[in-house]
């Protein structure tokens, strides 16, 4: 698979277009969205992200067209028929394991790497990280 990187200012579409390649991915295989990871800046940007996946899956299954829909549609080269059945297994299917919805921060990404590494780099189990600058700058 081909790393793909999106350079745009703010309010250039980043999530819609995001939106677009991570559906392009799990509705060529429902069962990959627990495969496919989703990393941006803020959780906020994550919330939305997530949400925007899920509103236009909903979307759809309504066989309300829109601009995502249409490209989703172009790109992936599927009858209507099959189209609305993949986005309705997908929509089901994270909608039952929310768990496997992977889109996150990068730092909780990172941080979750690290958890699940501790043994491996030494670190106590119950390690914490501190943000506060005004806190960690004196002890070090």
């Amino acid at each position: 698979m081909a790393f793909v990187v999106y350079k745009s200012s703010a309010g250039s579409g980043k999530t819609a277009t995001l939106v677009l390649e991570y559906l392009k991915l799990c509705l060529n295989n429902p069962n990959d969205f627990k495969r496919t990871l989703a990393i941006t800046f803020t959780n906020k940007a994550a919330n939305e992200m997530k949400s925007r996946i899920i509103d236009t899956l909903l979307l759809i299954t309504e066989n309300d067209n829109n601009f995502i829909t249409e490209k989703l549609k172009t790109h992936l080269k599927l009858d209507e028929e099959e189209f609305l059945k993949r986005a309705s297994q997908l929509l089901n299917l994270i909608t039952h394991n929310y768990d496997e919805f992977y889109v996150s921060t990068i730092d909780s990404f990172v941080h979750k790497i690290i958890r699940t590494f501790t043994n491996e780099l030494h670190l106590p189990t119950n390690f914490e990280i501190i943000l506060d600058k005004d806190y960690i700058v004196p002890e070090i």
